[in-house]
């Protein structure tokens, strides 16, 4: 979150007896070597349940429900061996490993193929190998009453942004609530910074060579972004604060804005947790000037890949759990219990809260989506800007140095991937 790959992987077994119509589950137990057999007996002489596990990222406190939603999937019975699957380049490692199921036939099966906004991400080689579970959208909440207190209309371009910024920073307070050291936290913002300047498809410019690092409309996001820096926008010792603190900063009114995805609804609605739950509004990146203006960072990179190596019966109990999972009745319980935007259609979207409405209509109006980069982009050189970024928040690097180290790195992944492909 996506940035949602670097939450900390979640390892639960759930047991019980999953029902199919009218016949228990059954299905191989795992051998002394880790192998799984056929079916097992026990000592009645009946056969015994699947015992497998599911790996998720649904075990931080903030997302409660959404694990409790699982829980009910699958605390009627053994899951299937299931697991958070991330789109774009972590589908194409698994399926180039050979490790997912072709959920393509399960799709057509359950009539399920049409239902869904997009399997872009998890689409390798027309085959269909993940499920969305939710939507996400990447944009700038802010804290309506601190604004209006202050006579600040929400920006709608860069200038009006920077002068609230100016505006708020005179009255000690801080403008953008950050926490650096998780490094992709920063990522999100330049990223939709440098589509801004430099348009939406200057990722997949940057990895056939056609864009670079260095270009001036990309220079130009981390010149701006360096500003932001220097004028002290950003909440004092980011470099030093995990996530959660950035989210904290927030929802206690220590700041007025936060550049974040929307899983993180689930704190900021949440009263036990937030003291601005009815003043948060939320609103696409202020135009910069640039190609890139109107566009937002969204669309469907979260869901559930499962396991290649599965016997028969297990398979039918992923069939199970998907019918379970994705259905419009669970689609809408998310939509209004967590805020995530659904990756189903569905037919009513009404009695949801006017925090999420708003952000579903930036996410309806937009000029069009542009994925996550770290979706995309080579690992080596996300991992290089993610190094670069924290050293530009510390003062160690500058846009330039930043920009040139980015571009060697980008020339070398993209002859690394072309001497592979050949």
């Amino acid at each position: 979150m996506m940035r949602k790959r670097a939450f900390m992987w979640g390892m639960v077994a759930l047991s019980g007896t999953l029902l199919l119509s009218s016949c228990s589950l059954i299905g191989g137990n795992r051998s002394s070597d880790g192998s799984r057999g056929g079916a097992a007996s026990g000592q009645d002489g009946k056969s015994a349940p699947i015992q497998l596990t599911i790996r998720h990222t649904q075990v931080k406190d903030t997302q409660k429900k959404r694990l409790a939603m699982l829980q009910d999937v699958v605390a009627a019975g053994n899951p299937p061996e299931i697991f958070d699957l991330f789109g774009g380049t972590d589908t194409r490692d698994y399926v180039k490993a050979n490790r997912l199921l072709d959920l393509t036939p399960i799709l057509q099966e359950l009539g399920l193929t049409d239902k869904f906004y997009s399997f872009e991400e998890f689409t390798v080689g027309g085959k269909i190998y993940g499920i969305p579970m939710a939507g996400y959208v990447e944009g700038l909440y802010y804290n309506k009453k601190m604004l209006a207190n202050h006579e600040i209309q929400p920006p709608q371009t860069w200038d009006e942004l920077m002068a609230a910024a100016a505006k708020l920073k005179s009255l000690k307070i801080t403008p953008f609530a950050l926490a650096a050291k998780d490094s992709w936290v920063i990522n999100m913002m330049i990223n939709t910074m440098w589509v801004r300047t430099a348009g939406q498809g200057a990722i997949g410019g940057l990895l056939d060579g056609s864009k670079k690092w260095t270009d001036p409309d990309m220079l130009q996001a981390f010149e701006q972004y360096q500003t932001l820096i220097q004028k002290g926008y950003f909440q004092d010792g980011s470099l030093a604060l995990a996530y959660a603190e950035q989210q904290n900063a927030f929802i206690s009114g220590g700041a007025a804005f936060m550049f974040d995805g929307s899983w993180a609804n689930t704190p900021l609605l949440d009263p036990e947790k937030s003291s601005i739950v009815n003043d948060v509004g939320f609103m696409s990146l202020p135009s910069m000037g640039g190609p890139g203006d109107g566009y937002i960072n969204g669309g469907w990179s979260n869901a559930y890949g499962f396991s290649k190596k599965v016997t028969p019966d297990q398979l039918m109990a992923i069939k199970e759990f998907i019918r379970q999972m994705y259905n419009e009745p669970m689609q809408r319980r998310q939509l209004l219990e967590e805020g995530m935007p659904p990756a189903m259609k569905l037919s009513d979207t009404g009695q949801i809260n006017p925090l999420i409405s708003q952000i579903l209509q930036v996410f309806e109006t937009s000029k069009g989506t542009f994925p996550a980069f770290d979706s995309v982009i080579q690992t080596k050189v996300r991992e290089s800007l993610e190094r670069s970024m924290q050293e530009l928040i510390g003062g160690r690097t500058n846009p330039a140095a930043l920009t040139a180290d980015l571009q060697r790195k980008q020339e070398a992944a993209n002859a690394e991937e072309s001497h592979t492909k050949s």
